[in-house]
């Protein structure tokens, strides 16, 4: 009685205390309570008390439905029948409502219903003892056919923490009793007022996708009560769920398919296809109309390879597809774009013609199919285009409505893509021409109507892949045209995307830079006007430069001012920090294509604005170099990155990088400490190391040393990742392999210092990742000097650590670098190493398998399986039979409670089979399994865990 009056009280203060502070406060003790034993008897007796206000109701409703559903094995077993005898009273007792209670208790019973074998229900499992309460019971009807609505529903209900054998048993007794409950509903459709109860309840069942014939469902009462019902006011709503259960049912593998549900299908489509006509009526309710385009959209995706045939009833449903895409509200024309979509696929893949034999035969069928489908995706890209248009009032858009109309643009340029396959990108061309001629024409003198021109504009712009760089009918005349648009911020925005987007095309077709000039002039003005348009302008520029850099390379002087103005900021150009990285992106490309002699020139060139700003800085003293803000310096140092990366020229990068060497070694110098400057300064050295491998000489050593020396002191992930590159670059060079040796001894003895327990990993997740991908790197390329060295035993301890730390990225690296150990042998340089190796992992290996099944069991999200999966198999591999012990060893470290004899036996032969080549699929659907049993509650979650304890390094013994 406390605890209920303690509830109660609970209860009051979350709902109506004023103070916030005691309505989370109370919150916080009812999720708690409920997590106890007593919140089992609490709450049944609080919904048998008659005075219990609908707050309690619900409140003890959820409770017991949550008890049901995930801490069922907390009762003794002889505990089943008083809980199912309390359940039905409640039920009864809540026929009519509230529905939030009954509906919870409908759940409740249904949970009980998955956990426990079908006997303890009399014969014929629970479905039976449904229609014996509902025959012996019928003023209880309503609560019974809520109870046989969720019923199914609960097969897919993995909250319940029922194991998979037994979810899997309970889908076979419910498919066992379809009949039965279709019965069940059958009889209950003579009373009127439950008619809507039956077809939600038939619509459940349907959704169990097994086992009734066409011809049996064709003729069934419910389906015909169904189809009666579509223009009903009331009942249209549970008609169009049961119809479009109904079409998804008969396309499911496990209904037998097409052919055996034809007969059912022949009674479905001419019902749906009647009500094409209540697409267009004015009188009728949005929601109504969302239904009934519903169901084409549903007609149109299950039966799309029917449709593909182009036979003449198919293009019937194809037309009505059309209607429903013509439709003014998005939300319901959006309704056929997947359909657009998967008919793409069928009509353009080859695999979609196999079955007509010879090449000739799929050829004359593919044409003809094409041409069949010619006109719907015509019509098709004439009705979308004009969805992205931005309506006049678009700047006072909230930010929700303009994610929202940005959504609808990728949207529908998904589907001219779609269009653009089945039609080819050409033809796709000239429609949306048509458009932005007339668009042009409209906007005469009146640059406020630019909306349409934009909107075809965005249009051909989506295409742009499509269109063949030889087109020479459309192409040239909107490149004229765009010269002439005005120079409206929005409209100029999408003018350089569409410039950038045909670049291929603009390389092609133009004979020299003269031409180009005029392009790029345009460019220029998108710079000039907008940080929008400048945006999209820099990216165009970027594209264009690396398309035409054949041709743009012999005016690198001329194009420079633009990178100076881009870069230094002078003039009036509006171009931000972040974008002038394409712009620089672009020289680089350019340069890229000089000679080699030139090409130094000119990186000497494109430096200079980056670096004399750094220079000054450095001038001024330490002092100054330190207090300077982050940005102030990695806004030059980014561009550098780029210049590295871009600039394919490894001698020119080599030799700019040994100039500038003095320069980055200050910064390294003086702000080592900055996380932020250091992650952009190594950027830059990486892409220096990357573009120039070997040339770089002495200014790789100066390089290691400098890393090497500040990483114990400062700690940067980021030094971990650029000696991850020179790894990558230098590892297999015999001459480097001192001070390979001597830079990951070092960065690897300071690293396993940092991190010594699982808190540390948790702390610096990014020093875990970065450290553990270096490792990688180390055995992939240079494992002669890692795996003999001094610190390979150690970071093996660290990363048996570290596994189990929840940073995805971190647990991840710490994974793969265990997988590579054990697939040393896979690689002919490692196979050498394989003696050391063995003699650091099979002492540990009966530990390292633990933390592995304990990752698997629980102490990882589930998310991990198949990185952790792959890990063991990895290592059951490499040591066969021992390694089989070892995991034997400690999965019976887990209670027999939990995870039973069978199961046991079940992961263990998946392991053996997986070890010995089987596909690792099979090892992955018994992991996926151990894993439901060992996650199916907090309880048993800490049963496993406890047990396995993946946070000891060495467990002797286990209580």
């Amino acid at each position: 009685m406390e605890l209920q009056n303690s509830v109660k009280e609970a209860l009051n203060a979350l709902y109506h205390h004023p103070d916030d502070a005691f309505r989370m406060e109370a919150d916080r003790w009812l999720q708690n309570f409920q997590r106890t034993i007593d919140a089992w008897q609490v709450a049944d007796n609080l919904l048998h008390d008659a005075t219990s206000n609908l707050e309690t109701l619900i409140f003890c409703s959820q409770t017991l439905r949550s008890k049901v559903q995930r801490d069922f094995e907390e009762l003794p077993s002889e505990a089943f029948r008083p809980l199912r005898s309390s359940l039905n009273t409640l039920l009864k007792k809540f026929h009519r409502g509230p529905p939030k209670v009954r509906t919870q208790i409908s759940i409740a019973v249904a949970a009980l219903a998955v956990q426990v074998p079908p006997e303890d229900w009399g014969d014929g499992g629970i479905v039976n003892w449904l229609k014996d309460e509902m025959t012996s019971h019928p003023e209880y009807i309503p609560g019974f056919l809520e109870l046989l609505t969720v019923l199914p529903e609960e097969v897919f209900n993995y909250k319940i923490a029922a194991r998979p054998e037994r979810r899997r048993q309970f889908e076979k007794e419910l498919t066992s009793q379809i009949e039965v409950a279709l019965n069940i509903l059958t009889a209950c459709l003579k009373i009127s007022e439950l008619k809507e109860q039956v077809l939600e309840a038939f619509a459940s069942w349907l959704r169990l996708r097994h086992g009734i014939p066409g011809s049996l469902l064709a003729c069934h009462p419910l389906v015909h009560t169904a189809l009666s019902s579509l223009n009903s006011e009331i009942l249209s709503e549970a008609a169009v769920n049961v119809i479009s259960e109904l079409i998804h049912y008969t396309t499911a593998g496990n209904s037998g398919g097409i052919p055996v549900q034809m007969p059912l299908i022949q009674v479905i489509v001419p019902q749906v296809m009647s009500l094409k006509e209540q697409l267009r009526d004015p009188s009728k309710d949005e929601e109504d109309v969302k239904a009934i385009a519903r169901l084409f959209a549903d007609m149109g995706d299950s039966y799309v390879e029917l449709i593909a045939t182009g036979s003449n009833e198919s293009m019937m449903i194809v037309n009505a597809l059309l209607e429903v895409a013509s439709h003014p509200e998005y939300d319901i024309a959006s309704m056929t774009f997947n359909f657009w979509h998967s008919l793409q696929h069928f009509l353009t893949k080859r695999d979609s013609y196999t079955s007509f034999g010879n090449e000739a035969s799929i050829e004359a069928e593919s044409r003809r199919r094409l041409q069949v489908f010619r006109s719907p995706y015509e019509s098709l890209v004439s009705l979308v285009s004009s969805r992205v248009q931005y309506p006049p009032d678009y700047q006072t858009l909230s930010v929700e409505d303009l994610k929202e109309f940005k959504q609808t643009r990728y949207a529908v340029a998904d589907v001219l893509i779609d269009a653009a396959s089945v039609l080819g990108g050409d033809a796709t061309l000239r429609i949306l021409y048509v458009k932005l001629a007339e668009a042009r024409t409209c906007l005469g003198n009146d640059h406020n109507q630019w909306h349409p021109a934009e909107a075809a504009l965005f249009c051909i712009r989506a295409i742009s892949n499509y269109v063949s760089t030889v087109e020479a009918e459309v192409m040239p005349k909107i490149m004229s045209l765009l010269l002439e648009l005005p120079h409206e911020p929005q409209l100029l925005q999408t003018v350089c995307l569409t410039i950038g987007a045909y670049s291929k095309w603009l390389d092609a077709a133009l004979d020299g830079f003269p031409q180009l000039s005029s392009v790029i002039k345009i460019l220029l003005s998108g710079m000039g006007k907008s940080e929008d348009s400048a945006a999209a302008a820099a990216v165009a520029f970027r594209h264009i430069c690396d398309d035409c850099r054949r041709k743009l390379c012999g005016y690198f002087d001329e194009l420079f001012s633009i990178y100076n103005s881009a870069v230094i900021g002078e003039g009036s150009l509006k171009v931000s920090a972040g974008d002038s990285l394409h712009v620089v992106e672009a020289f680089s490309m350019v340069i890229t294509e000089l000679p080699a002699d030139q090409a130094k020139l000119a990186l000497e060139k494109l430096c200079l604005p980056v670096v004399t700003p750094l220079q000054e800085i450095i001038s001024q003293g330490p002092d100054v170099l330190e207090k300077k803000l982050a940005r102030e310096l990695t806004v030059h140092i980014d561009r550098l990155a780029y210049i590295f990366r871009y600039v394919n020229h490894p001698e020119a990068v080599a030799d700019a990088i040994q100039r500038l060497w003095p320069i980055l070694k200050a910064i390294f110098d003086i702000r080592a400490w900055d996380m932020r400057t250091m992650e952009s300064l190594c950027r830059a050295c990486k892409y220096a190391v990357r573009t120039s491998g070997r040339l770089m000489g002495i200014t790789i050593g100066a390089m290691l040393e400098e890393i090497q020396g500040l990483y114990q002191q400062h700690h940067q992930p980021c030094f971990l990742y650029l000696s991850s590159e020179v790894i990558k670059i230098f590892g297999s060079d015999p001459s480097c392999a001192y001070y390979l040796k001597n830079l990951i001894e070092a960065l690897f003895k300071c690293t396993t210092c940092l991190l010594t327990n699982i808190k540390d990993f948790t702390a610096r997740p990014d020093i875990a990742d970065d450290c553990f991908l270096l490792a990688s790197r180390c055995i992939r390329y240079c494992p002669q000097v890692f795996i003999p060295s001094a610190v390979f035993p150690s970071l093996v301890d660290c990363s048996m650590i570290g596994v189990t730390v929840q940073h995805r990225e971190a647990s991840n690296s710490i994974l793969t670098f265990l997988s590579d150990i054990f697939d040393l042998a896979k690689s002919s340089i490692g196979e050498q190493y394989l003696t050391i190796r063995d003699s650091v992992i099979i002492p540990r290996g009966a530990s390292i398998t633990r933390i592995l099944v304990a990752s698997l069991t629980g102490a990882l999200p589930s998310s991990r399986l198949e990185t952790v999966t792959y890990a063991l198999l990895a290592l059951t591999r490499a040591y066969g039979a021992s390694a089989l012990e070892w995991a034997r060893e400690s999965v019976s470290l887990i209670p027999s409670t939990v995870v039973t004899e069978v199961e046991q036996t079940k992961i263990f032969q998946a392991l053996t089979d997986a070890a010995s080549g089987v596909d690792i699929k099979t090892l992955m659907g018994a992991v996926e399994e151990l894993s439901d049993v060992c996650r199916r509650n907090r309880t048993v979650q800490e049963i496993v865990q406890g047990a396995l304890r993946p946070l000891e390094l060495n467990l002797v013994t286990v209580s």
